[in-house]
């Protein structure tokens, strides 16, 4: 009989669109077949459709993206699990129909067994272009369960998707479920599956009553088909096997939980989503914007190990790097809210777990205290030390990475709660410059120790380590930015100056206690305690960040440098950078490490190509978008799904996915497009090729969305609000109907003007130096005009269609004017 049943079902699903077809298309529609006792749910567009089948118990058996099903047999159904044995809605029976115009429920869904059973009510309402799907669930006692299905989405195989994009900024990507039942779990529920062959995406948008928490599953079944389950509990979920979100062949990621006897529900929004569109990056002239798209929805989302927990190591792994500064400037490229919000969340456990009272941060967090230092890891929070030294670059990701988070989210009252603790990471780091030369030390003294400090955890670098001292730099500058921010000009005077002493002794030659080493003209990697200098075999990440940090501002280092890695590498034909160029000695690095090119000592990392990027930027960007095209064609070629890549091979290699891989694309953003972000406002600060002439594409930021126009010194940025045209850098915003200007994208000026009407405001900027300010507002209204930060010790005049106007400059170095733009109009203040 359920082997009839199943044929009858298919050949209906055959005929879905012949039956649509008999509706008027501006219709949604339910068709309710009695008989057979299935609803039929079409949203008007065909995109998206539903069969639900209620004869032999209660399931969706088929959900249709233009008009092909993507479920396996079992369909979606709603169930749960006891040590007693496993019950679904397949089992009810005796269902109840209640129909209206555009919504149907199915009442009386009942199943379990006499230790505890559930009655649920299922309600599908068609509105717009959604499917919303309410479940009610009413327990009849309390009870532990194993498992939950509420509900569990059955999809044919794992080629239906390519992955999910989830709703906490990470992704569930299907050729990792490679194993049955290998299963991934988060604590959040919703998810946009997507296949980028069609085009076709598919959004399951949960939302839960207050006072509950939900989680999801994605797994690999029995059957071949991929799971996607999703649970509403009354506590969060607690990992069943040690701190695992991954796990490999078990299906059951999540530990037992309590129900009570009580109601609760769920409400799905079930959606068709056309990806291309929904996720298109625009228009990119000389980039493959496909390509663009997928790394960072795959790749550069991997990292993402679950709620408060943003890595790169990623999910597969279960591991997060404390000491790596890229995740917020991830998260600047991926422009997705719900990846912002999750780093905020993830730099709170951060600042609340892993930093100890003296203000160590440690290093890293993972699933299972297999790679601790003994003694360190925390088997409640997974924060400890790496067994392969003390990686004071955890210090500066910190702080790195909490600096441009704040950039992002613009939340001050988020940043205060952070001062503390970055405080305390800083002068932690601050108080280990034993000899106050400026440069500051590691917890390892000499190569003999055999234990790392930074990031390359099978080198053996130590006591002053130029990496960690560049990253220093930039965590120094950062960080006084955001004291200035928080209106304490002490502390940030003081980190500024903490930050040039630094400077001047880093650039000094390695025979004055510097890191340059005229011989061979490069930054060399680090100095033992003793005064022996090692890592003179051209560093890439050290000498790139040097550069890219803004330590090395001598341009004819910065040649140098940069053009023998250029020749080096082309010499090679390697499509990115390797971590060095030549081997180490073998005392200074693991066995692992050894015979050179392998590992750390030589391989291809692109996790730190975004230093690259940014070095080449200012000085060569064909060279620069050389590279940002190489790791789009490798992507193509094999997903960047690799630890690392082959020196001799130029093969992926490494059981680990590195998130990182993606930042050369991330700089292709900051370092080319120019998106700077600012907590109060939004940044441009292009550095185009002509080749990119005719990028645009749209930018959200704090829910405000701009659209960007890119050619070579003529750049434009549009809201509904204003637009501004400029040749130059700058940054914009629009509070409390006033529309702020920043020359160069830089807080030491603005300009203020407020019209009497909701007219959007046209700005074009002419010129700006710290003597002359000109430009043009293009729209017509009265407008009132502000520029402050002026020397109010010098004279200033303004000129209005180059006619003199009166004009007086306050004590606080602001200029106050007002004008009544009937045409376009040109301003220019300037000093006398």
């Amino acid at each position: 009989m359920k082997k009839i049943k199943q044929i009858a079902i298919t050949s209906l699903l055959l005929l879905l669109p012949d039956i649509a077809s008999g509706y008027p298309r501006e219709m949604n529609q339910i068709n309710h077949d009695k008989g057979e006792k299935t609803i039929y749910l079409n949203i008007n567009d065909q995109n998206l459709s539903l069969l639900i089948d209620y004869s032999q118990g209660c399931k969706i058996a088929a959900l249709n993206i233009k008009g092909k099903n993507t479920l396996a047999e079992d369909g979606v159904f709603t169930g749960f699990k006891t040590r007693g044995g496993v019950f679904s809605s397949g089992n009810a029976n005796n269902i109840k129909i209640e129909e209206s115009n555009d919504k149907i429920s199915l009442h009386n869904i009942v199943y379990g067994d006499d230790a505890i059973s559930v009655s649920e009510t299922w309600t599908f309402e068609l509105t717009g272009e959604d499917i919303h799907w309410t479940i009610h669930r009413k327990y009849s006692n309390a009870a532990k369960l194993e498992e939950m299905a509420f509900p569990q989405w059955n999809f044919a195989d794992l080629s239906v998707w390519k992955g999910g994009l989830i709703d906490n900024g990470g992704m569930v990507w299907c050729k990792y479920l490679k194993e049955v039942n290998d299963t991934y779990g988060v604590h959040t529920g919703g998810v946009t599956f997507w296949n980028p062959d069609s085009g076709d995406a598919l959004r399951i948008a949960a939302r839960k009553e207050k006072d509950k928490y939900i989680a999801s599953t994605f797994s690999h079944h029995e059957n071949g088909t991929f799971a996607f389950t999703q649970f509403i509990t009354d506590i969060e979920l607690e990992p069943r096997y040690n701190l695992s979100r991954f796990v490999h062949q078990k299906a059951d990621v999540f530990a037992p939980f309590d129900v009570q006897k009580e109601e609760i529900s769920i409400a799905i929004e079930i959606k068709y989503v056309d990806y291309k569109i929904a996720y298109s990056r625009g228009k990119l002239p000389g980039i493959d914007a496909d390509a663009v798209r997928e790394l960072m929805n795959t790749t550069g989302r991997y990292g993402v190990v679950d709620n408060g927990i943003i890595g790169a190591n990623g999910w597969i792994t279960n591991w997060k790097c404390l000491h790596e500064p890229f995740f917020a400037q991830i998260g600047m490229t991926l422009n997705d809210s719900n990846y912002t919000r999750n780093m905020t969340a993830t730099l709170d456990r951060e600042r609340d777990f892993a930093i100890t009272d003296e203000g160590r941060v440690l290093s890293r967090w993972h699933d299972i205290d297999n790679d601790q230092i003994p003694g360190t890891y925390n088997y409640k929070t997974g924060y400890y030390e790496a067994m392969w030294g003390y990686t004071i670059d955890s210090q500066t990701g910190y702080i790195i990475n909490t600096a441009e988070q704040f950039d992002l989210c613009g939340d001050l009252d988020w940043l205060r709660s952070h001062k503390k603790s970055c405080e305390k990471a800083l002068d932690w780091l601050i108080r280990r410059d034993s000899d106050k030369n400026g440069i500051f030390e590691m917890l390892n003294n000499h190569i003999g120790e055999q234990k790392a400090s930074d990031w390359l955890d099978i080198v053996w670098a130590g006591f002053e380590n130029a990496f960690i001292n560049a990253q220093m730099y930039e965590a120094l500058n950062l960080w006084a930015e955001c004291e200035a921010a928080l209106d304490d000009p002490e502390k940030a005077k003081y980190y500024s100056s903490v930050a040039a002493k630094l400077k001047e002794s880093f650039n000094k030659p390695v025979q004055e206690g510097g890191f340059w080493y005229p011989e061979k003209k490069q930054y060399i990697y680090w100095r033992d305690n003793d005064g022996r200098i090692h890592g003179d075999n051209l560093v890439t990440p050290v000498n790139f960040a040097a550069i890219a940090f803004g330590l090395c501002d001598d341009k004819e280092r910065i040649l140098i440098i940069l053009e023998e890695i250029e020749r080096r590498t082309k010499a090679e034909d390697l499509f990115h950078w390797p971590l060095c160029f030549d081997s180490y000695k073998r005392e200074e690095v693991h066995i692992n490490n050894w015979p050179f090119p392998k590992y750390e000592n030589g391989d291809i990392f692109p996790t730190w190509g975004y230093l690259g990027i940014r070095a080449y930027a200012d000085y060569n960007k064909n060279i620069a978008l050389k590279y940002i095209r190489n790791l789009l064609s490798q992507y193509n070629k094999d997903g960047l799904s690799s630890q690392r890549y082959s020196r001799i091979t130029q093969e992926g290699l490494g059981s680990d996915i590195l998130a990182g891989i993606c930042t050369t694309i991330t700089a292709l953003y900051r370092d080319i497009y120019g998106i700077r972000p600012k907590w109060n406002r939004m940044g441009l600060e292009p550095n185009m090729h002509r080749m990119l002439n005719g990028t645009e594409f749209t930018y959200k930021l704090r829910n405000v969305v701009y659209t960007l126009r890119l050619n070579v010194n003529e750049y434009e940025m549009q809201t509904d609000l204003f637009t501004v045209k400029s040749k130059e850098a700058f940054g914009a915003t629009y509070n409390n109907n006033e529309f702020i200007f920043f020359p160069q994208n830089r807080d030491e000026t603005r300009l203020k003007l407020s019209g009497k009407t909701k007219t959007p405001i046209h700005m074009v900027l002419n010129k700006y130096t710290e003597n002359d300010f000109s430009w043009q507002i293009v729209s017509t209204d009265v407008y009132d005009f502000a520029v402050e930060g002026l020397d109010p010790s010098r004279k200033y005049k303004l000129t209005i269609n180059n006619k003199m106007t009166d004009i007086t400059i306050k004590k606080n170095g602001t200029i106050a004017f007002s004008h009544n733009c009937t045409k376009p109009t040109t301003f220019r203040l300037y000093l006398l």
